[in-house]
């Protein structure tokens, strides 16, 4: 063994952030593996190291007894007087082994390996040690290598991976570039890295906020869902404790410049910050915004929500490709359907002529209903029977329930039929007027042809 082993120790203590008692204990360790595969696997041994000298001593510990039968177990009395005169038959009698360097090439590579093999162990635990409080905090680091689509980001000490599905899309990296993320998971056993990242978790948007607005860190403003579409579009609700603190212009920061850091951290990401509210239909209107709603009708069993918006500001609450509205809904967490006025105000009426052309409802019927959200004859005939006597409506119980629904059904079914021959009919016009006009082709081709016989 070298002899400026402790050394050594202390040097990879210091580089690896390794404790030096673990150290010690796994060469201690790799010297007993090692030993026994030279001297035999039945010998009582132990190794400890002298500070002192700087080197592993090995021991071995043997049974006195009158004659030895088994060397690698016991001593003879003759020979342990010679090590101290005091044992006696039966004692167990420790002796110092010969110089631990004198093992052996393979003793030694099989010590090395258990070396690595500990440091690898001591230096996983270390790395868990030191981030398992840092999970869900964002992480600065420098590009390191790429492998399989996933970048490799060195953080100091160790390194970390930012898989695939973690990566901005329509963004590339090379190595040597600066990296922020959000550490996102921390194994306390892994075979690949310990520490995975992520930049397109929500979480990373109200990390970065965090970061940019002091009112967020000092717990005055809250910022309490994110939606997010990595790379396009994000939107955040916020909330303020203080009254007197407006937790939109928080965020936005004096000219815009606190969205701004975070934008450009984004690489361009649009951030929509909207103030949240307990009422969903207000809660839906600043979701939606800047689309201006004109009504909004609130289903709280289905969390459902039906937002009436201006006719020309339709495309701008759905958004590009129904992303405005994607986005709302998961925000809010609510299903939400988006109409014009004029396509709302339609669907009502012909829903509210449905319901007056079922047998047997009257327009005080109708009307009753139709407050109760059974706007159309088709909601009256998918409708359970005890759905509707829990809308309590004035002298109505099953038996007459059970006899609107049929009716609607059976409105609903000939309504269907009536449409199905329509169909029919405009099918066979369709096909009749394609006859006639093959006809009258037919026709003036043969009246083309007398005329031409006549000149002739």
């Amino acid at each position: 063994m070298i002899s400026d082993l402790q050394r050594i120790i202390d040097q990879i203590s210091k580089d690896k952030g390794i404790d030096r008692s673990l150290l010690i204990e796994a060469l201690e360790e790799a010297v007993m593996s090692a030993a026994k595969k030279k001297y035999g696997m039945r010998r009582e041994m132990e190794a400890q190291f002298n500070e002192e000298l700087g080197e592993v001593e090995l021991f071995q510990f043997r049974i006195v007894v009158e004659e030895s039968e088994d060397e690698q177990t016991e001593i003879a009395i003759g020979e342990a007087k010679v090590l101290d005169p005091d044992v006696e038959i039966g004692d167990e009698l420790g002796s110092k082994m010969q110089n631990v360097s004198a093992l052996g090439r393979i003793a030694a590579q099989s010590a090395k390996q258990v070396i690595i093999q500990k440091m690898k162990d001591a230096e996983r635990e270390a790395v868990y040690e030191m981030f398992k409080d840092r999970k869900g905090d964002v992480v600065n680091g420098i590009v390191q290598r790429f492998e399989r689509g996933n970048i490799v980001v060195n953080l100091g000490r160790t390194d970390a991976i930012l898989p695939r599905s973690g990566q901005m899309p329509r963004r590339s990296y090379r190595q040597g570039d600066r990296i922020r993320a959000l550490l996102v998971d921390v194994k306390q056993v892994a075979r690949d890295s310990q520490l995975v990242l992520s930049r397109t978790d929500n979480q990373f948007v109200s990390k970065l906020f965090a970061i940019e607005v002091p009112e967020i860190s000092e717990g005055i403003v809250t910022i309490l869902d994110v939606a997010r579409e990595p790379g396009m579009r994000a939107k955040i609700a916020v909330t303020s404790k203080d009254s007197d603190v407006d937790p939109v212009g928080a965020c936005v920061g004096m000219k815009g410049s606190r969205v701004q850091n975070v934008v450009q951290e984004l690489q361009g990401e649009r951030i929509d910050i909207v103030p949240w509210s307990p009422d969903p239909a207000k809660y839906v209107s600043n979701a939606l915004a800047p689309a201006e709603v004109s009504m909004v009708i609130v289903d709280e069993d289905k969390k459902n929500l039906l937002v009436v918006v201006v006719d020309d500001q339709l495309s701008l609450a759905i958004g590009r490709g129904g992303q405005n509205v994607r986005l709302a809904s998961a925000l809010l967490k609510w299903r939400i359907d988006v109409k014009s006025e004029q396509k709302y105000a339609k669907g009502m009426e012909e829903g509210y002529q449905s319901l007056l052309a079922v047998e047997g409802i009257g327009e005080k019927m109708a009307d009753a209903l139709y407050d109760k959200g059974i706007t159309a004859a088709k909601d009256l005939a998918a409708a359970e029977p005890a759905d509707i006597v829990a809308l309590e409506l004035a002298g109505v119980d099953l038996d007459i329930v059970a006899g609107m629904i049929a009716a609607a059904q059976e409105f609903i079914e000939k309504a269907e039929e009536e449409s199905k021959v329509s169909a029919a009919s405009e099918e066979v016009q369709e096909t009749d007027n394609s006859s006639n006009a093959v006809s009258e082709e037919a026709a003036i081709d043969e009246s083309e042809e007398a005329v031409a016989v006549e000149e002739e």
